[in-house]
């Protein structure tokens, strides 16, 4: 078995999911690429990321909303 790409340690980023041997957290992963950076962009600014890691911090993302009770507010987002 493989070890996880995504982990969380109290000790590290306030315990928020981190790409394993980084301290880059799947919230900024997400925030940059949905403010329209571009994933080679990304890796160019975050040298120790790598391809697999923003995959697996999409994955870790779809199990957490998937997992999530979600309550309608009829307020989509822009």
């Amino acid at each position: 078995m493989s070890e996880p790409l995504i982990v969380s340690d109290p000790s590290v980023m306030m315990g928020k999911p981190v790409v394993a041997g980084t301290r880059i957290t799947v919230d900024l992963i997400l925030e940059k690429l949905g403010s329209g950076e571009s994933i080679e962009g990304l890796l160019e600014s975050h040298p120790r990321l790598t391809r697999e890691g923003v995959m697996a911090a999409f994955r870790f993302a779809v199990e957490a909303v998937r997992a999530e009770a979600v309550y309608p507010v009829g307020v989509g987002l822009a």
